[in-house]
């Protein structure tokens, strides 16, 4: 048994490696890496010799798929079982179940063999027809005479009619589970199949009418649907404004199954009861049943590339560049209730709130201007940050009048507030100001938003930051998960200060749970700041194991030992500390000079050390930039004076904006009014665009020029490739 796992394994191994192009040795050191508990942050940054280099999305990739492999051959086993026990695991059905190479193969396989609830075919095999079945199957001359021998009033079958329904029954359940014909029709359907979308009787009445007109008459081949108008389907399907189905070419389909049963020499009779057989399992059984397969698996398609987007979304959110030392005024609009403003210092400490009305109904201008203008002399506030939500634009144009008519040296930015409100209302936004309404939490959410994104969006669940399309009809489990892992990397990526990191932030470092990160925050109230790395071996539930995880990501910006600011692992300090010898540095000249070295001294040094050279090369460049943020090298976020109305847009215009939300079919733009602008994706470049995150990400700054502006729609159309 053992070594038969041994060698499940090794197939699992070496076709991982086969498909994602790697080195079997390299796969195989990384999944016992991962098995012993390794987090993929760490072996991403601290095992390179070992991966071979693979980044953090390859690794997570490889981890995906080992999974799914460990899964598939966990099914296959429990299949054998299973038809071992039931005596039906014949020496060609094993190799069938042995050379399966998917889910769905193996599925197919154990189709006949699976406990199902009573059907007709089983009524008809109670009733002792299967005989009768088998008969016509085979082309047998006598039905007739045959058929009157299983007429059984006990059974119920009371004329030759009767048995020879009843066997048909059993031939439709039979062609329906037959494994080697269903992949053939699976794949017939996919190819030439048409997924169509009509109005439903419900949607004239529907107030989500409009959204879907576009869906009231619609067909496309299923090989060549986008994964958004799957999604888009599935919703109008499940909100009763849409009726979705998949048209095939049933001719074709039934002239496939009718050569797989009818031979050359069948009699006619049998010829006859089979073509009824087939046309009824065809409608019944096998149509319905390959329908929501391929369903399935069209929406799983989908929901993969949600993914995928709303995962390169949120990573290009989390990296934007953090504002440093602002002090800033932040605003929650507000129409009824007011605008809610929040001042905080360079580090985001709360300096005062206050509730202003300058947009209607109530339309407090000057008396608002006063508030703010106070508070910007007081705290001597340097920018204005405002969020985007309701009221949002009417805020802007206050503001914006404001700087005007006061002269004032100051510009504003506009802030994604995206999952604010969740924060501002979740156990951690109460615990973090308790004395505070849910508004004043949401400003001070929105200035820290704009100081540090990555460590203000930590604190909500990624999937109410809402980057991303048709965010509630995809498997929020896995949504969960694989937006888990893009925080989790991001945050890995550019490391935590210690001595100021929330405990959101902390539980997102490779190794630290929400546990052990409340008892770091615990430690650090009552023991004062962390002086060094090695203070953290004194944390409760922080062993051995978690700090080699966590340690490299953690840094003490202040800390004595100038290697515990730097992204140097503990375990390499040693290392670090013979390279400054070698090449004649002390402490004072880190950051200060250039330390790369020819190819061949990199060799040698790594000789020299009995180090690998990728570890040698990361230590290098902290010596060049220790604590560096990657963050730092992209483009700062866009500050401005001014403000445009969608009145004021005019074709041919250009403007600068920012990329706030990519989905399939092109990118939403804030250039400064009230709506969003579309690039639809024929407009992103004059080349061919296979996905528009191929393009552009959200949070890059854009020049754009306006096509057309629908003023009854508030719709605005962009284009990137024709601005100069």
């Amino acid at each position: 048994m053992y070594q038969e796992t041994e060698n499940t394994e090794k197939k699992i191994l070496g076709s991982l490696a086969a498909e994602l192009n790697l080195e079997y040795h390299n796969v195989s050191r990384v999944v016992e890496l991962l098995d012993e508990g390794n987090t993929i942050p760490f072996i991403a940054r601290y095992r390179k010799e070992i991966s071979g280099g693979m980044t953090d999305e390859e690794l997570r990739l490889l981890s995906e798929k080992l999974a799914q492999r460990r899964n598939l051959e966990k099914r296959r086993e429990d299949i054998l079982r299973l038809l071992a026990e039931q005596d039906a695991l014949t020496p060609e059905i094993e190799s069938a179940v042995q050379n399966a190479a998917g889910i769905t193969a193996l599925e197919d396989i154990y189709r006949p063999f699976r406990p199902r609830r009573r059907t007709r075919a089983t009524i008809a095999r109670e009733k002792g027809l299967e005989p009768l079945a088998q008969l016509i199957m085979a082309g047998e001359k006598d039905l007739e005479q045959a058929a009157p021998d299983y007429i059984n009033a006990e059974k119920e079958v009371l004329t030759a009619e009767d048995a020879l329904s009843g066997a048909r029954d059993i031939i439709a359940e039979i062609i329906s589970d037959e494994p080697k014909l269903r992949p053939q029709l699976r794949s017939l359907i996919l190819n030439e199949g048409i997924i169509s979308s009509s109005a439903s009787r419900d949607a004239e009445n529907n107030d989500k009418k409009s959204i879907y007109e576009m869906y009231y008459d619609y067909r496309e081949p299923c090989k060549k649907i986008q994964p958004h108008r799957i999604l888009a389907m599935n919703r109008g399907e499940k909100e009763n404004v849409l009726q979705v189905k998949i048209e095939v070419p049933a001719e074709k389909i039934l002239l496939l199954i009718q050569k797989f049963y009818i031979k050359e020499g069948y009699d006619n009779n049998a010829r006859l009861q089979l073509l009824e057989a087939i046309n009824d399992s065809w409608k019944r059984l096998l149509f319905p049943s390959l329908e929501r397969e391929i369903r399935n698996a069209l929406t799983l398609k989908a929901e993969e590339q949600a993914l995928k987007v709303f995962q390169d979304n949120l990573r290009s959110l989390l990296m934007v560049p953090p504002v440093r030392g602002k002090r800033i005024l932040a605003i929650d609009p507000g129409l009824r209730t007011g605008c809610k403003i929040a001042c905080v210092d360079e580090t985001g400490k709360l300096l005062e709130t206050a509730v202003i009305f300058p947009t209607p109904p109530r339309l407090e201008k000057e008396k608002s201007a006063q508030t703010v203008l106070e508070m910007i002399k007081k705290h001597n506030l340097n920018a204005i940050a405002i969020g985007n939500g309701t009221g949002g634009r009417e805020t802007e144009t206050f503001i914006a009048e404001m700087l005007e008519a006061y002269d004032l040296n100051l510009a504003y930015t506009v802030v994604n507030e995206a999952g604010a409100s969740v924060y501002s209302a979740s156990k951690l936004g109460q615990a973090e100001f308790p004395a505070l309404d849910v508004a004043e939490r949401s400003a001070i959410s929105i200035a820290r938003r704009l100081q540090d994104s990555m460590a203000e969006l930590v604190k909500i669940d990624p999937r109410s930051i809402g980057v991303g399309q048709y965010q509630h009809d995809v498997n929020q489990k896995q949504l969960a998960s694989a937006l888990d892992g893009v925080v989790e990397s991001c945050v890995n990526q550019v490391g935590v200060d210690l001595n100021t990191a929330s405990p959101a932030l902390l539980a997102y470092v490779a190794g630290i749970n929400k546990t052990v990160a409340a008892n770091i925050v615990a430690y650090r109230e009552e023991n004062g700041s962390f002086k060094s790395r090695a203070e953290l071996k004194k944390v409760p539930k922080l062993g051995p194991a978690v700090f080699k995880q966590c340690a490299g990501f953690l840094r003490i910006p202040d800390a004595e030992n100038y290697l515990d600011r730097s992204a140097v692992h503990p375990e390499s300090y040693t290392t670090a500390q013979k390279l400054m010898e070698m090449l004649g540095i002390g402490a004072d000249d880190l950051g200060k000079k250039d330390f790369s070295l020819p190819q061949h001294n990199i060799k040698e040094l790594a000789a020299a050390l009995q180090v690998g050279e990728p570890t040698l090369r990361d230590i290098l460049e902290e010596f060049v930039k220790p604590g560096r943020d990657p963050r730092d090298d992209l483009p700062q976020p866009v500050f401005k004076k001014g403000i445009l109305q969608l009145e004021d847009l005019k074709e041919g215009m250009e403007l600068q904006g920012i990329i706030r939300n990519v989905v399939d079919f092109g990118a939403f733009v804030d250039i400064g009014v009230h709506e969003d602008g579309l690039i639809h994706i024929s407009e992103l470049s004059t080349s061919y665009v296979k996905h528009p995150l191929d393009i552009v990400k959200v949070g890059d700054i854009v020049k754009v020029k306006v096509l057309s502006v629908d003023l009854q729609k508030k719709r605005i159309s962009l284009s990137l490739k024709r601005a100069q």
